[in-house]
């Protein structure tokens, strides 16, 4: 399965699941990690455990085998490793706390800016 395609796959079945706040950040050329981080907020621990439960699931239904999964179990922040595609599924306290889109987008701010003093 081509990674736009199993990014796609995660989207809908997140979507399906009521996620909130649902994120994708490109982070292809920037990592050696991954290509895509989707992250998205549950409404209580049972929801982010069950979407984190759903997303592995149709994964493997759908041929990709995943990497790993950590924090399911206690639903704060549950994180699936399809290699292409990390999924961070959290409460929103906890990802109000971390702010993974606001790393991730300042990195890609920073390098914008500078590659135009380069010019």
């Amino acid at each position: 399965m081509q990674v736009e395609a199993l990014r796609d796959l995660v989207v809908r079945t997140l979507d399906d699941m009521k996620a909130i706040d649902l994120s994708v950040i490109d982070v292809r050329g920037r990592t050696s990690i991954t290509d895509f981080f989707v992250i998205a907020s549950g409404t209580s621990d049972r929801h982010v455990k069950a979407m984190a439960e759903t997303v592995l699931f149709k994964a493997k239904e759908a041929g990709e085998t995943p990497l790993g999964a950590e924090g399911v179990s206690e639903g704060e922040w549950a994180l699936v490793d399809l290699n292409g595609v990390v999924v961070h599924l959290m409460l929103p306290k906890v990802r109000d706390y971390y702010q993974l889109e606001k790393l991730w987008l300042h990195d890609v701010a920073r390098a914008e800016q500078l590659a135009k003093h380069r010019v």
